[in-house]
């Protein structure tokens, strides 16, 4: 079935015209007593937690607590003892990317204050700037100390010493009209609680081992703008680019050894700025090598256009190239100058005598008078675009900022173009020896008609920008070896690799015993994949999953083995691989590898482990709920999540084994003042067409056996996965915590689709589910 047409209904079967709350019983008023989800006050204060994060060492662990709307808290917890920290910390987003951290030694927890929600309503009313602050916690000692008017904060890498914070520009800054980025750096030495107030950073950034700080200066009328950095061993700073220009992107590579920034300045002849780019190596020198590369400088750069400031230059990993977009520039428009336009001017004047014999104009309703009720909402769209004008419209921002990928080759200063207007789409593999190109020019119209979407995939040497195409009208997604010398692709049920140096595919799966072909797609597609797990490391082999096994397949090809060994034999899906390092360049086989198994016919999940050099999934925790897992950086520390139907996803510290586990959290105390679901019933039925189904049924707050009540049933793809999911309660939309509160049951049946017939096949699935759910009595 096409996702598209897919509709999201609530059918409500009333079976008995009785009120909902005719289930719950009276009870003594002296008993205080839970009540249902009624108010929408008490809906919006359900809690949820935000931004968790975890101290290097496993020591400590914070994370945002707030309601749907309001006030929250930040809590900061020691995993090993009772030693708790709250702090009140305003409104803020629902989720912010860096609002808490800890240093590398873990000693130290900085997070982002914002304005309570009477603040900044008041603010807002007075038409005025709101300001976020940072406060900065010693962990050992509990001091706090705070810092006002701060948009960001950043601890010093592995060298725990500093922390630094950018300050909001001043309210005469923020209405300049010739605006300009630089604000107050502030560099807080951690010890002994010193300052150092560096003026107009627009950015900064620190090198991985901390011993580099480095910042671009942006001032006022570009007076002194350039890019310094900063020995925060010894304090020496040095410039390393200065010039009367707009600088951005400053970025420095993965292992911090080597920096790069876009270079901006105005030219005469066009609206944009025209960009370069510098990139800087050799920091252990006493004075960095620099490598400047300016299109203006390059004949065979593309007439009218530039380097592009909307993607980030980077190095390759041996420092042999920089990779960087492009995009054109528009020029100027000078019609004084170009003696055709004024040509063009006087060929379209009027004389007074030819405005007489003119019939009058008709009169025109003033524009100011014009009502925007009265314009017309127009949307055109001719048959002969390749995209839809819906889906231009969705990706107007990414139209705006598309660039094409270019490189750069330092030893050889020569320029190579990697995409063009007949390939529009280019990415880099691992290692940076070859790219991957995509073009859909033949297959775009066709995409957008009929939703099958194809391509052609090239293979691009990114030393002479040679193209060789790989795979014609290909379907599906390409994945590149850690290593960069491969890629993985499916095609007609089998799945191979792709060599790009020799251009030789190699089919691995055709020895393997099981299919890796998704027969549960429901996609109007014809024998589609299975998601792989992901590439081993230094790219020897490929985990590939069959819907229930994870099985190890050789790059080259040759004898598959199946790693969970019981997935299918015993109905468990070994579906998932908890990615517990983010740094990781493929799966790392020789450690333990972490999976999230799912029981197909229970509903039971747990975590699985398979240990090093072994098959087999030994099983930590296997229970009627849902879990997932991350670690602390450095050390066996846990952390892992755990839900029912009625309990919230509160989070468990635990070592490798999942062992004496202890609960950190308690997001909704509560939840024991109102009615919940007295529980949960799995239901099995077969569909009219003999497909093996089942429901999620949830009873009613105080149900009672043998009692039935009015059941609403939720209709949506496959939904008997939620038995054991909390549903925290929401005010819009569906929520089946809210109909069991206030004495409704709630069936959740599961649909697969027949292709081309997504109707029929929702009735062929709903009407059993429903005619066994009536079949229990709570119906």
């Amino acid at each position: 079935m096409i996702k598209n047409i897919k509709v999201l209904f609530i059918v409500f079967i009333v079976l008995a015209l009785i009120s909902p709350g005719s289930a719950i019983q009276e009870t003594k008023p002296e008993q205080i007593q839970p009540k249902p989800l009624e108010d929408i006050q008490d809906i919006l204060a359900w809690q949820s937690i935000r931004s968790p994060v975890i101290s290097k060492d496993g020591r400590w662990f914070a994370y945002r607590l707030g309601p749907a709307e309001g006030d929250g808290e930040v809590f900061i917890k020691d995993t090993q003892g009772d030693k708790q920290y709250t702090f009140s910390v305003g409104e803020g987003p629902r989720s912010a990317s860096g609002e808490i951290a800890f240093s590398e030694d873990s000693k130290w927890a900085a997070f982002t204050v914002y304005p309570t929600r009477s603040e900044a309503k008041k603010i807002k009313k007075q038409k005025k700037s709101t300001y976020n602050n940072i406060s900065l916690l010693n962990l050992s000692t509990g001091e706090k100390i705070d810092f006002e008017k701060v948009r960001r904060f950043l601890f010093s890498g592995e060298n725990p010493s500093w922390i630094v914070f950018q300050k909001y520009p001043p309210e005469g800054q923020a209405k300049e009209q010739e605006k300009w980025k630089g604000t107050n750096l502030i560099l807080y030495e951690l010890a002994s609680k010193k300052e150092l107030n560096i003026g107009n950073v627009s950015e900064f950034a620190f090198n991985k081992s901390g011993q580099w700080l480095t910042w671009i200066i942006d001032a006022h009328g570009q007076s002194g703008n350039g890019v310094q950095i900063r020995n925060m061993k010894t304090g020496v700073i040095l410039p390393l680019d200065t010039d009367k220009a707009e600088y951005s992107r400053l970025t420095w590579t993965k292992e911090g050894d080597a920096l790069s920034v876009l270079k901006g300045k105005e030219d005469e002849n066009f609206e944009d700025n025209l960009y370069s780019i510098v990139g800087f190596t050799e920091f252990s020198s006493a004075s960095p090598k620099k490598v400047l590369y300016d299109p203006k400088e390059d004949a065979n750069f593309p007439e009218k256009m530039t380097i592009s400031p909307n993607r980030t230059p980077v190095w390759t990993e041996d420092f042999s190239a920089l990779i960087f977009g492009i995009h054109d520039v528009k020029i100027k428009e000078n019609k004084k100058d170009d003696p055709k336009d004024e040509e063009k001017d006087k060929d379209t004047e009027e004389t007074e005598a030819e405005k007489e014999k003119a019939p009058p104009k008709p009169k025109v309703k003033p524009k100011a008078d014009i009502d925007k009720e009265d314009l017309p909402g127009v949307v055109i769209w001719h048959w002969k675009d390749k995209r839809m004008q819906s889906q231009q419209q969705v990706q107007e921002s990414r139209d705006k900022n598309y660039n094409y990928l270019a490189t750069y080759l330092i030893k050889t200063k020569k320029f190579i173009r990697l995409a063009d207007d007949t390939m529009r789409s280019v990415s880099v593999a691992p290692k940076q020896s070859w790219a991957i190109g995509y073009d859909n020019r033949e297959y775009e119209l066709t995409a957008s008609l009929v939703g099958l979407r194809y391509q052609d995939v090239f293979v691009i040497n990114m030393k002479t920008g040679e193209r060789k195409l790989a795979l014609k009208k290909f379907q599906y997604s390409i994945v590149p070896s850690p290593d960069g010398t491969h890629f993985l692709f499916y095609n007609e049920g089998q799945y191979h690799t792709y060599e790009m140096a020799t251009g030789k595919t190699i089919n691995i799966t055709q020895g393997v015993p099981t299919s890796f072909i998704n027969t549960e797609d429901d996609h109007n597609v014809i024998d589609p994949p299975i998601r792989p797990i992901g590439w081993v490391k230094d790219g020897v082999s490929v985990l590939l999953y069959d819907n229930w096994d994870i099985w190890n397949v050789p790059v080259h090809g040759g004898k598959g083995v199946n790693l969970t060994v019981n997935g299918k034999t015993d109905g468990i899906r070994y579906r998932s691989r908890y990615r517990l390092d983010p740094d990781e360049e493929g799966i790392d086989l020789s450690q333990s590898v972490y999976l999230g198994p799912y029981g197909e016919w229970t509903k039971k999940a747990g975590i699985g482990r398979i240990d090093k050099g072994k098959t087999g999934v030994k099983m930590l925790l296997w229970e009627d709920a849902s879990f997932s897992l991350r670690k602390a950086k450095n050390t066996d520390v846990y952390l892992y999540i755990k839900q029912t139907y009625k309990d919230y996803p509160d989070y468990y510290v635990t070592d490798a084994n999942m062992k004496k586990a202890k609960k950190i959290t308690d997001a909704n105390p509560q939840q024991k003042d109102f009615l919940w679901s007295s529980g949960s019933r799995l239901i099995d039925f077969e569909s009219a067409k003999g497909d093996r189904l089942q429901a999620a049924l949830f009873l009613p707050a105080n149900y009672e056996e043998g009692k039935s009540y009015p059941t609403i049933v939720y209709i949506y793809e496959k939904v008997s996965q939620g038995l054991n999911r909390y549903y925290a309660p929401t005010a819009s939309g569906f929520n089946k915590s809210v109909y069991t509160s206030r004495g409704y049951a709630v069936l959740m049946p599961d649909i697969v689709y027949k292709i081309n017939d997504p109707g029929m096949s929702s009735v062929w699935c709903v009407v059993p589910a429903v005619e066994a759910a009536i079949a229990t009595g709570v119906v």
